[in-house]
This record gives C-alpha cells, sequence and structure tokens, in this order.
C-alpha cells in the first residue's frame, strides 16, 4: 500500500476509506419523501441546513460513493455508484457519465487489481455502476481479481425486474453491471444472513428492495453498519418512519429502518449510510423516545 492511502476513519484495525463519484443535487424532500411536512422540519434545519437540506429550494443534496475497507490481509469496496458511460435514458444525473471515479479511487494508492472483495447493498443502479467498464465495445469487470458477493435473493430479484419492469435503464443496469460479473464467473450469490473473513455480514434488511441487505464490519470490539439507501438523508432520523418515493415497500422500509436505529443504541454501532455528505458517518442515540445523529467517527 502506498503512502496517499488516507482512510476518513477505522473501525478497530479495519480503515475506511471514501471514493466519491458525484453528488445528485436534483431531488427535493417534498418530491422524494410521499409523507414530507415541511413545518416539521423547520424544528432541524439548525443541523441540516445548509449540507444536507436548502430550506429554500428544498432540495436534499446525496453524495455517491464507495467505501473502501484495508484490512490487514484484503481490500474490500462497499458498493460502486453509477459508472461511466452507462446508457441510462430518462435519468440525466446517470446517462452516459464521465466522471473521475477511477482517477480518485487510484488516488488512494491502490488500484482495481488489488481489490478482494466487492460487496453491495443491494442492486439498484447507483450502487452496482463501476462493477464494470467499458473497454471497446465490451462491458468488463472494473475489479478483476474481486469476488463480487451478492444476496442470491436480490440478484433473483433484479434479474426478474430486468425483464418486467419496462424502463430501459432498470435493463440496462442489468445487463450492463450485473451480468458481466456473472459472465466472468466473479460473482458469488449468498444467502442473506452472510459470514465471510470473521468480520462481515450480510444481515437482511428488507423494504428499499426486496432483498437489501446491511453489511456489518466487527473488529476489535467495534461496530459500523454499512446502510446503503435504508436512508437517503439525515432527514430520516428523526423522521425514521419517512420512506422515499424509490423503496419497494415503504412500510417494511420504515420498519427496517427503526430496527437499524435501534441496533445502532443497543450495539453503539457506527452508522455509514450510502449517501450522506461529510462527515459521511455518525452514531445514533435515543431522543425522547425518537432518534438523533451525533455526527463523526
Amino acid at each position: 500500500m502506498r503512502e496517499m492511502w488516507q482512510p476518513i476513519g477505522s473501525v478497530g484495525n479495519v480503515e475506511v476509506a471514501r471514493v466519491h463519484e458525484l453528488t445528485f443535487l436534483g431531488q427535493t424532500a417534498s418530491d422524494f419523501f410521499p409523507d414530507f411536512d415541511r413545518e416539521a422540519v423547520r424544528a432541524h434545519e439548525h443541523w441540516l441546513c445548509p449540507e444536507h437540506f436548502d430550506p429554500e429550494s428544498l432540495r436534499i443534496p446525496m453524495d455517491v460513493q464507495s467505501f473502501v475497507l484495508k484490512t490487514d490481509k484484503h481490500i474490500i469496496v462497499v458498493d460502486t455508484c453509477c459508472g461511466n458511460h452507462k446508457q441510462r435514458p430518462g435519468l440525466p444525473e446517470f446517462h452516459r457519465l464521465t466522471t473521475g471515479y477511477l482517477d480518485r479511487f487510484n488516488a488512494l494508492g491502490i488500484t482495481p487489481e488489488d481489490v478482494d472483495f466487492v460487496m453491495c447493498t443491494h442492486l439498484h443502479i447507483d450502487h452496482i455502476g463501476w462493477n464494470t467498464q467499458l473497454l471497446g465495445d465490451r462491458w468488463v469487470p472494473t475489479f478483476p481479481n474481486a469476488r463480487y458477493v451478492v444476496s442470491a435473493q436480490e440478484y433473483a430479484n433484479a434479474e426478474q425486474e430486468a425483464r418486467d419492469i419496462p424502463f430501459e435503464p432498470v435493463r440496462n443496469g442489468f445487463n450492463d453491471s450485473i451480468l458481466p460479473i456473472m459472465d466472468a464467473g466473479l460473482c458469488d450469490l449468498v444467502s442473506d444472513d452472510h459470514e465471510m473473513l470473521g468480520m462481515l455480514r450480510l444481515r437482511p434488511a428488507p423494504g428499499h428492495t426486496v432483498a437489501n441487505v446491511q453489511i456489518e464490519l466487527s473488529s476489535q470490539g467495534q461496530k459500523a453498519i454499512f446502510a446503503g439507501d435504508m436512508l437517503h438523508t439525515p432527514m430520516q432520523i428523526p423522521f425514521w418512519n419517512w420512506s422515499s418515493k424509490l423503496c419497494h415497500d415503504p412500510v417494511q422500509a420504515a420498519a427496517t429502518r427503526r430496527r437499524l436505529f435501534e441496533q445502532c443504541i443497543e450495539e453503539n454501532a457506527l452508522l455509514v449510510p450510502g449517501h450522506f455528505r461529510a462527515p459521511h458517518a455518525g452514531r445514533i442515540r435515543d431522543q425522547d423516545g425518537g432518534f438523533q445523529l451525533v455526527w463523526g467517527w
């Protein structure tokens, strides 16, 4: 590992770095959350604004990023963002991107060839895009020496949606970001409660998708939970019952999110959602029967 490695935090003896791809700016809270209550949010503006909520436009910026874990033996990537050159008609913030993701990845002092495992919380297109990259006219695995660890049930659901949902980005995402790693023999389809390396566990967390998982990291008595899209913005901590318009089952997603927060309190686990802006993580505390976020690693 070269000297450029710069972690943003650590969990026990596992260092965690971040690779930023882009920041979504297009969503407003009123559009993204069917249950959004403008007046209720005012009491939280002192800690949400301006990074996580714009009180005038109601926009909720969301970072798209990967987390890179460095153990004493392995390099692990959690979620792989949107990817370059992907055809996503109808979704302008995803369509035919040309970001510097790989340059920023390499700037950590590692290369895609160094990665041992890629883990996906779920298979939406902003979490699988850099599974592959375009070489000539072919989509090939970006991390050619890695095992891609995916919930078998989530894969089956994504495969069915690619057949049944008449929306081109869904079909394209499966074909350009999932099938190529299967065809290369690099994908391990695992149970929804899967443990690996003596420190990582995929735990079922359904609601956002049919078989969404949370990825738990345990090291030297410390714990972090990589939560993907179980929540998109810190606004969903006090308003845990607000599920996004993208959730497969909004009621189940809210119940799963509440259980996640209760687990974080009980185990003093660090919460690392997929789309939080800096400092990207924090701990959940009880607040009069509700939930409060304490920022930081």
